[in-house]
């Protein structure tokens, strides 16, 4: 399942992970829930690359840092609430869905092509949400 678009969200679900250990280290949250939702994440960090179909359980977790930390909801990188869809496809609006699914259009053609497609370049071009951001 490597490819470079999955490699990017790894990436930034790595960066989330440091978000939430902050919040741990600055006692904002309830240290044992923490710990907890914590050792889910990283159980998602080390099983998605080898059992994709673990999305579900991404969808899950994503959801939960909107309801557990909303004070860093808006840290959330958008690309990730994309790539693991479905319930967390509810904290988009309706634009930024059509943004996502075009630059999804793009990256589904080059991949047809057997062209390389780099999705933060991409997601650039467009002027996809996020995209000047660090995210």
């Amino acid at each position: 399942m490597a490819n470079a678009y999955f490699d990017y969200n790894l990436a930034l679900l790595a960066h989330l992970r440091g978000i939430l250990i902050a919040m741990g280290e600055a006692e904002q949250v309830s240290e044992d829930d923490h710990r907890l939702f914590m050792e889910r994440f990283d159980e998602l960090l080390s099983r998605l690359p080898d059992v994709p179909e673990e999305r579900h359980l991404g969808q899950d977790l994503i959801c939960q840092v909107f309801h557990r930390y909303p004070q860093v909801a808006h840290l959330v990188p958008r690309d990730l609430l994309w790539f693991f869809g479905g319930e967390c496809l509810h904290f988009m609006p309706d634009d930024e869905i059509a943004q996502f699914q075009a630059l999804e259009d793009r990256r589904y053609e080059a991949e047809q092509q057997g062209t390389h497609f780099d999705w933060a370049q991409e997601k650039q071009l467009l002027g996809t949400p996020g995209s000047g951001a660090a995210h």
